[in-house]
């Protein structure tokens, strides 16, 4: 079982619709899933309650009550749990990382981004957590941005997911429509990305995916 944190203390960077498919990415490799939504905006339950109870389940949580709602998910054979917190919020945040395996921290690859987190990167260094950025929202085809991107993350300390979510009209399709890129596009690029980062994301908390056996026995 594992606890992703997923925290920026910008709006606009892509939080929900991270949180929401590395949670749909789980389920679809046979991992019992959740969300735990503390944001105030309640956009990851919104989502939920649009799926009419499809998996992954979501549910809110004061950021006090995180830890708890953690272990009774633990408790309920909960294999990988995602932290949706909200942005400007230090204690949602904190919270969440006290309690995270991995933290991840997404981010346009734009300048006003990056400047921006650098506060949650040294939050999570303040909890004693190293924190790794997802570059999202893009374009899908401009090296040289995710090179300098890359450079003025590690200059912060941080390190940098080597997954690029690209910006992709199919996350904004499947929001509304209360379903996934999984759903709607089941062979399209999104859906690979979110696979990979899954995949990523699993072997950085020493989870073992089907993937990750099939890649082992070839």
């Amino acid at each position: 079982m594992s606890t992703i944190a997923i925290i920026s203390q910008k709006g606009g960077a892509g939080k929900t619709t991270l949180a929401i498919h590395l949670a749909a990415a789980a389920e679809r490799s046979r991992q019992t899933a959740l969300i735990i939504d503390t944001d105030p905006q309640a956009t990851a339950s919104q989502w939920a309650e649009w799926r009419k109870g499809a998996p992954p389940e979501v549910i809110d949580s004061a950021p006090p009550r995180i830890a708890a709602k953690v272990t009774a998910a633990k408790a309920q054979g909960a294999a990988m749990i995602v932290i949706d917190t909200p942005p400007h919020a230090d204690s949602a945040a904190t919270r969440a990382i006290e309690v995270a395996d991995l933290v991840l921290v997404p981010c346009r690859p734009s300048a006003f981004d990056l400047a921006a987190i650098r506060t949650t990167i040294q939050l999570a260094r303040l909890v004693g957590k190293a924190a790794h950025v997802v570059f999202t929202a893009g374009p899908p085809n401009a090296p040289r941005i995710y090179e300098d991107a890359r450079s003025l993350v590690t200059g912060f300390g941080a390190q940098c997911c080597p997954i690029i979510l690209p910006d992709r009209a199919i996350y904004r399709h499947a929001s509304a429509a209360g379903a996934t890129a999984f759903e709607l596009e089941p062979g399209g690029k999104a859906a690979r990305e979110i696979e990979q980062l899954h995949i990523w994301a699993c072997s950085q908390v020493n989870m073992f995916t089907p993937a990750h056996v099939m890649e082992a026995i070839r």
